[in-house]
This record gives structure tokens, C-alpha cells and sequence, in this order.
């Protein structure tokens, strides 16, 4: 057998989605530049410090807003935290930021779609505003904000899987998904937050199928309960034991880092097989 030279093994490992010989099979992000939309904060931030705990070489938020105090105490344990101010509405600002971060680090290896809000009520309650400020490219501040969930998520798959695929490189789209694409909230219902998320999630075993010649791997993660700006007053409400007492599992919220393996994982080049998955990290809570 003849052994091919190392010149020709690094063309071989472009030509093909297989890992390359010196493949590490380490779960963690050495070396990596990931990008993650709404990490200005709750989820997103979470998800920023796991990644740098696990040795992410650089992280991005791109989020509409400025950062507050939390990103800022993050950033001053890990100075690779950064950020660039994107409307993930708009896939021109998203390619901007793409661009942006190949012209700052010379890569961009995992991108995470996370950025999205809701308000929880009764279906009957949505108007029609509200509705399209859900499904449609509407990122507009009243009372309460939604970003545009399923618009916003496409944006991101299609703008960084393009540039990849230009590139030819092989990298991992994450998105945030939700308990609620698999069965409803009883605690807070709102049918049109978890029409969008199981769209995501099905989005994302599409665009797995897509693009997966390329090497690129598409999974998302269905988180349940947890405490976030949007999420506190639950806990407050009269009736949360009794709630989580019936709804079986870890009766609390999740800390935003508690979601963070998961996506570390499907990050990682431990993962070069994983696509089209989604994992639900929910304490069981609602999640089946």
C-alpha cells in the first residue's frame, strides 16, 4: 500500500466529508472560531462560556442589542469573547459578520443560530402583528420583541453554508430548537413559538440532507425550561410546584450552561458523523 505524502493526504482530506488522518477525537473546541447569534445574553451567553470552557479559541456573538454586564464579566475572564452587532434578520448583516470575523481570524469553523423571543399566552391572543412578528422578518421593539425565528435561522444556515461551500470547508450549523417542536408547554403555552421551533427542527434534518456531501452538519437542541430574562416570572407564579410536580422530571429551570455539552459536542470534530439529529436537553420536563 502506498502511503500518500503529506501533501497529498491534506488534498485528500479536502476532497472528502471522512475525517483526516490527524483527526483529533477530542471533545472539545481547540482552535475553533464559532459564531453564536443572540449571545449577548441568556442562552446564547450561556452557550459562549461552556464553548470557551471547553477551549474555544475565539467566540463571536451576534446580537442587535449592546452587551450588558454579564457579557461583559464573561469577557473579562475570556478575552477571546466578541462581538459584532447583526440584525440576524437581514441576511446581508449576517454575511457582513461572516465576513467580518474570515477578515479578523482567517476562519469561521461552527456557527450556532440561537438568537429568538416570544411572549407566552393563549393562541386567541395573538393579533395578526404579532403573528408575523414570529414568522416573518420583523425584529421590531414594543412592549415585547420577537426576532424572527424561522427567517432568521435560514438566513444563518444559508449564509454560513455558502461561504463554506466557496471555501470548501467542512464545518458544524447548530440551532437552537425547542421542548415545544415536540409537544406543547402546559406551564406557558404560545402556539406560535412552537410552530416556529418545530420548523427549525425540521429545517434542520433538511438542510442536514443538503448539505452533508459537503461536509457540512446541520443538528439542533431542544432545551426545556430555562432561566432566563423571559423565563423568571415562572418560577414566581402560584402554581409552579404544583406544575413541575405533575410534569415529572427535574422540577426547576436549567441554568443556561447546563444546555452547553450538547452543543459543544455537535461543535466538535468528535462529531464528524452526527448530522440531522436533534437532542432534547430538558430534565424530561415536556420533552416527550
Amino acid at each position: 500500500m502506498v502511503t500518500p505524502t503529506s501533501g497529498q493526504q491534506e488534498m485528500l482530506d479536502q476532497l472528502t466529508t471522512e475525517p483526516g488522518a490527524n483527526h483529533s477525537w477530542q471533545i472539545n473546541l481547540a482552535g475553533k472560531v464559532v459564531a453564536i447569534t443572540g449571545a449577548n445574553q441568556g442562552i446564547g451567553l450561556g452557550l459562549a462560556e461552556v464553548c470557551l470552557d471547553n477551549a474555544a479559541d475565539t467566540i463571536y456573538s451576534l446580537d442587535i442589542k449592546e452587551p450588558g454586564t454579564d457579557f461583559t464579566a464573561l469577557q473579562e475572564r475570556h478575552k477571546n469573547l466578541k462581538y459584532i452587532q447583526t440584525d440576524v434578520t437581514q441576511k446581508s448583516s449576517i454575511q457582513e459578520a461572516i465576513l467580518a470575523i474570515y477578515s479578523a481570524e482567517g476562519r469561521l469553523d461552527g456557527f450556532v443560530a440561537n438568537a429568538g423571543m416570544t411572549k407566552h399566552q393563549p393562541a386567541l391572543n395573538f393579533d395578526e402583528e404579532q403573528l408575523h412578528q414570529i414568522f416573518e422578518l420583523n425584529a421590531s421593539f414594543h412592549s415585547f420583541s420577537f426576532e424572527s425565528k424561522v427567517f432568521g435561522t435560514y438566513h444563518c444556515a444559508t449564509a454560513i453554508a455558502q461561504t463554506w461551500i466557496d471555501r470548501g470547508i467542512k464545518g458544524s450549523i447548530v440551532f437552537t430548537a425547542s421542548m415545544t417542536s415536540y409537544r406543547p408547554n402546559r406551564a406557558a403555552p404560545s402556539a406560535p413559538y412552537g410552530g416556529t421551533k418545530a420548523a427549525i427542527r425540521n429545517m434542520a434534518h433538511t438542510l442536514a440532507m443538503e448539505w452533508a456531501k459537503h461536509g457540512i452538519r446541520v443538528n439542533s437542541v431542544s432545551p426545556g425550561f430555562v432561566r432566563t430574562a423571559m423565563t423568571t416570572y415562572m418560577e414566581g407564579s402560584p402554581d409552579w410546584e404544583l406544575k413541575m410536580k405533575y410534569y415529572g422530571g427535574m422540577p426547576r429551570l436549567a441554568r443556561p450552561q447546563e444546555l452547553g455539552g450538547a452543543y459543544v459536542y455537535l461543535l466538535s470534530d468528535a462529531a464528524t458523523y452526527t448530522t440531522g439529529i436533534d437532542i432534547p436537553v430538558a430534565g424530561v420536563v415536556g420533552a416527550w
